[in-house]
């Protein structure tokens, strides 16, 4: 009862620190007991521990700033997983069964986040087509519809595979497909974290709809930085662009019909891509102003 009442006393941001604190510790601790497993080559057990640790991401408590705080620690020790994923396909093990391994994980964060692991090694062994696997996750990544949950997770399925799309000149071009293959996998991850970014601005009272929409702008960088990824792919050149892209990412603005996210979406197409591309898109850009809310 004593404690019920210390807490009650405490400010939101001593209550934000107490659970950040509690969570940090829990995701260092046994993301340190799924290390010392690895060294051991006890898979089962290291998956056990790697999954309580992303059971931390569950959590409904914590501000979008403190989970973003939360992400960064524990992404740091999935690194160690992806190594170990990496040095067990260099040693014989087909990738396509450790896939399946970490399928079995009971709740589907800590699943996802293992399969996007295993996945990105997937790809990386060139034992399946690159597009077939970044297809597969971006999909299964629909089975997490919280806001701030799914759209960490678009966000660690983005970085993970960033430099392993089958881009124009890249080892994944051919077999593991083409740059129209890459455009797809980051338009439908953009896609869905703009709509989970929006609803962020939506969790929680009325009256806290001003803080709401300061913690979600504090976040945008995590939506922007699909476009910066587009924008960085050899085979965009400018026919492209103008056929392929922009039409796309247009859409995407326009369907949001959110006032926030379409003028700091299109301040980013404006920023990542070369002036002589707006140049000769001006009258697409113009006309989706219409559009705009």
């Amino acid at each position: 009862m004593a404690k019920k009442k210390q807490e009650e006393t405490l400010s939101p941001e001593e209550q934000q620190t107490r659970l950040f604190n509690k969570a940090k510790s829990s995701v260092l601790v046994n993301g340190n007991l799924m290390g010392k497993a690895l060294d051991k080559q006890d898979l089962t057990l290291a998956l056990k521990y790697c999954s309580i640790m992303l059971s931390e991401f569950r959590t409904s408590l914590l501000t979008p700033q403190k989970y973003y705080e939360l992400t960064t620690i524990a992404f740091d020790e999935l690194l160690n997983l992806e190594m170990y994923f990496f040095d067990e396909y260099k040693r014989g093990r087909k990738v396509e069964e450790l896939y399946e391994i970490v399928q079995h994980c009971g709740n589907i964060v800590p699943r996802l986040y293992m399969l996007i692991t295993v996945g990105a090694v997937y790809i990386k062994s060139l034992q399946a087509p690159a597009k077939d696997i970044l297809n597969d996750l971006v999909h299964m990544c629909k089975g997490v519809q919280n806001a701030t949950r799914g759209l960490f997770l678009r966000n660690y399925l983005s970085r993970v595979c960033k430099d392993k799309l089958p881009d124009k000149g890249s080892r994944y071009e051919g077999a593991g497909g083409t740059v129209v293959d890459a455009i797809d996998f980051i338009l439908k991850n953009f896609n869905e974290m703009v709509m989970l970014w929006i609803r962020l601005q939506n969790q929680g009272p009325v009256k806290h709809r001003e803080k709401q929409e300061k913690e979600r702008m504090d976040l945008r960088i995590l939506v922007g930085t699909n476009l910066v990824r587009l924008s960085q792919l050899e085979g965009v050149h400018l026919g492209m662009y103008t056929e392929n892209v922009l039409p796309r990412v247009l859409k995407v603005i326009v369907n949001c019909k959110d006032r926030i996210a379409q003028q700091y979406l299109l301040e980013c197409i404006i920023q990542v891509f070369p002036d002589t591309y707006h140049i000769n898109t001006l009258d697409k850009l113009l006309s989706s102003t219409l559009e705009l809310q």
